[in-house]
């Protein structure tokens, strides 16, 4: 069964765009793999908790994400 797993910082996504997510995920498998891998293809979107994760050493929060770049 093919699987993907993808882990958010929680509140980025809508619902809208985690159902982009998983359709277009499965679209890949399916070009991948052949039709017969639709059925069988999990997504999984996890919202990981504000804080809980983080790059390069640092914690990374909602907020420092969606503040501009370059400023």
């Amino acid at each position: 069964m093919p699987f993907a797993n993808f882990k958010v910082p929680a509140g980025s996504l809508d619902e809208e765009q985690k159902e982009l997510i998983v359709a277009r995920t499965t679209e890949l498998y399916v070009e991948i793999y052949g039709e017969r891998a639709r059925a069988a293809t999990m997504v999984l979107v996890e919202e990981v908790t504000d804080g809980g994760w983080g790059i390069g050493g640092g914690v990374l929060t909602l907020a420092m994400l969606q503040e501009p770049s370059g400023g």
